[in-house]
């Protein structure tokens, strides 16, 4: 027998009945359409506790260790608006157990680098150890600044929060390529490829964007750029490699510009003609995306089926309504680089071998899920909330709980979770996606 808990378990009775249920023949038995085996006896049944998030970080309320019986109150001393932003870390729902590594990241937590004409903060592997595949860097750029001449060793998938920003690359094979991305658009440039970054006039203010690299253990700081090199090259080694004169070196930096301030690009600057011709795209249109509506929200999607250079890193933009969600699902082979752009979520890894933690998210927040970590992500706020899921990989692709249940024989499906009949054959066979609330 089980010990009485705030789980809900089998009376003797019931198990009992359930033996000679099983012990009797075929024709005393209970009815079903689907024939199966229910799950092991010896099992107790899920919980029916709530687990809703006790406040948000709107609540005026002094926040508690405390979940129903569990926990107890605070007596020393704390963080109260860290508290309330995170009510899954200091009240967790019981479903959460073992250990998951931290999976949640404020970009207002990274140390920010400020330049003349700009600033830029970032998100490693060493912030978040979690994070293996995939690095973050939230920049900002004022009007006409410049991020200067570079390239990296891993590539570079860039999202423009606000603004808009002229760039500029040229490939191996020395085609060129300029266009400006707006709000809501992307460039992508392959590892290895030197561009550039500068913020036009269309705003005033210049253009903020998310830039995403394809290694964790990236470090912004380790970027190849222009004015570095030349700095720690020889000056006579330089006027030989351009056959020109020493003194036209003479105003050369002697150390990186890294940021710097500048004349804004006009309107119709056009690129110098390459007898090589002109690149495919390294940018793209995705705020003139079509969204999937779904019953909960929308998603949309670009990878390297239409923005077809981005060979290493793709994107879903989803809406979530209030009270709705993103589907259970995990991804087979592609970790997971969350930003939250608006709203308050909350998602639960789910990392096998009884493993589960859950996280709360901000605007501003980055999150992120581990290739084949179940995971969902549910607005807990009361306005949309809308977030990047961006994947170390040239597809978008997930497994849909529900649609792999739908496409399975029933009785596995009885077998397993001992469902209604009708439940069973009223499952999802397409995705839910982003699903309304109940």
């Amino acid at each position: 027998m089980f010990a009485k808990s705030p789980t809900r378990v089998l009376s003797f009775a019931a198990l009992s009945l359930s033996l000679l249920a099983i012990a009797a023949p075929p024709a005393l038995r209970p009815a079903s359409t689907i024939s199966s085996p229910s799950p092991s006896s010896t099992v107790p049944y899920a919980s029916d506790d709530p687990n809703v998030p006790l406040w948000n970080e709107l609540s005026n309320i002094y926040p508690q260790a405390q979940r129903g019986t569990l926990g107890a109150t605070l007596l020393g001393p704390h963080n109260v608006p860290l508290e309330l932003e995170n009510p899954s870390l200091l009240a967790p729902p019981t479903t959460d157990h073992g250990t998951v590594q931290n999976a949640k990241w404020p970009f207002a937590l990274s140390h920010n680098r400020l330049q003349t004409g700009g600033w830029a903060r970032q998100q490693t592997v060493a912030d978040m150890p979690i994070a293996k595949e995939l690095a973050g860097v939230n920049m900002r750029l004022e009007a006409g600044a410049i991020r200067e001449l570079h390239w990296h060793n891993t590539a570079e998938w860039a999202y423009v929060l606000k603004g808009s920003t002229q760039v500029s690359t040229v490939t191996s094979e020395g085609q060129n390529y300029l266009a400006t991305v707006r709000a809501g658009d992307l460039w992508y440039f392959p590892p290895g490829q030197p561009h550039s970054l500068q913020a036009t006039a269309d705003d005033k203010e210049g253009s903020e964007f998310l830039l995403i690299f394809a290694n964790g253990d990236f470090n912004e700081g380790g970027t190849f750029l222009l004015t570095d090199w030349l700095a720690h090259v020889p000056k006579e080694v330089i006027a030989k490699n351009f056959q020109i004169s020493l003194a036209a070196f003479d105003h050369i930096p002697a150390e990186q510009l890294y940021i710097f301030p500048s004349n804004p690009p006009a309107d119709d600057q056009q690129p110098p003609a390459s007898p090589q011709g002109l690149s495919e795209p390294f940018t793209y249109e995705f705020s003139k995306t079509p969204a999937t509506q779904f019953t909960g929200g929308t998603i949309k999607v670009a990878d390297s089926r239409t923005f077809k250079v981005a060979q290493e890193i793709s994107v879903a933009e989803v809406t979530v309504a209030p009270g709705a969600m993103r589907e259970l699902h995990w991804h087979p082979t592609e970790d997971e680089w969350d930003y939250f752009l608006e709203g308050s979520a909350r998602m639960t890894l789910f990392a096998a071998q009884s493993n589960a933690r859950t996280f709360d998210y901000q605007p501003g927040d980055v999150g992120y899920a581990p290739a084949s970590f179940g995971h969902y992500v549910e607005n807990t706020g009361n306005t949309t909330l809308r977030y990047l899921e961006i994947y170390k990989g040239d597809r978008v692709q997930d497994i849909s709980l529900s649609q792999w249940l739908a496409l399975i024989p029933p009785e596995l499906v009885k077998a397993h979770l001992d469902l209604p009949d009708e439940v069973i054959a009223n499952l999802n066979k397409k995705k839910l996606g982003v699903v309304g609330a109940h």
